[in-house]
């Protein structure tokens, strides 16, 4: 939470929007978009303070294994990524068309750079904070897979507390804000727990329900406008 504090205190410090765990515009779109200068701090800030200094810090004490990043069965490991990213992927495609609007030549560079700005400012953050870090430790104290899954539901809401959408400026404002936040991130939070604990291995949501569907599929077009792709 104190990282989320700096995110919102830092992007208005620098003339762009508080910082979340998604860039404003990503999913949902925007009325104004990220300057690519905000794209690249957002991500560089999310990339530092929620994956590398906190990998870096736990990885002293705890094994990857520990960790949850390893896999014990890389075959059934790869085998379910790739059903649940083409399940997920054939959603998002009816849901989200605008990446059908894009040219190939638009596609072959903007496909890559969406996957690395969101890889880099939301994947891996998500990936090692909360279910690297965080998952292992609800399942020691609580005990109870039901509870560990619903606490990674719970945080991973609260990591997106300020998205580009939210709005603070009155308590009907706030109360919905935080109400949208909590249906949008509960749900996929959970369900990263669930497959986090049944395989061990962080890896499986973050390539299967995470990298590519939704932040290639959904945020594709949205990255070729912030950058001018044409």
């Amino acid at each position: 939470m104190l990282g989320q504090v700096g995110g919102w205190l830092l992007g208005p410090a620098l003339g762009f929007r508080p910082f979340s765990f998604h860039i404003a515009g990503t999913l949902v779109g925007c009325s104004k978009l990220a300057s690519p200068a905000e794209v690249w701090t957002w991500m560089g800030y999310n990339f530092a303070v929620y994956a590398v200094i906190p990998y870096l810090w736990f990885r002293r004490r705890y094994a990857p294994e520990q960790l949850n990043l390893t896999s014990i069965a890389p075959r059934a490991d790869l085998i379910l990524i790739l059903v649940i990213a083409a399940l997920e992927s054939a959603l998002e495609l009816a849901a989200f068309p605008g990446i059908f609007k894009l040219t190939s030549h638009q596609l072959a560079l903007t496909a890559p750079l969406s996957f690395l700005v969101f890889f880099l400012g939301t994947v891996l953050p998500t990936m090692v904070l909360i279910y690297a870090i965080l998952l292992p430790r609800y399942l020691k104290l609580t005990g109870s897979m039901t509870a560990t899954v619903l606490l990674g539901g719970l945080t991973y809401a609260l990591m997106h507390l300020v998205e580009g959408w939210s709005v603070f400026a009155s308590p009907r404002d706030t109360a919905l804000s935080l109400i949208f936040v909590f249906l949008t991130y509960m749900g996929p939070g959970m369900f990263k727990s669930f497959v986090t604990l049944r395989t061990g291995n962080a890896w499986v949501h973050a390539l299967g329900y995470h990298a590519v569907a939704p932040h290639v599929i959904a945020d594709a077009p949205m990255i070729a406008k912030v950058f001018a792709i044409v």
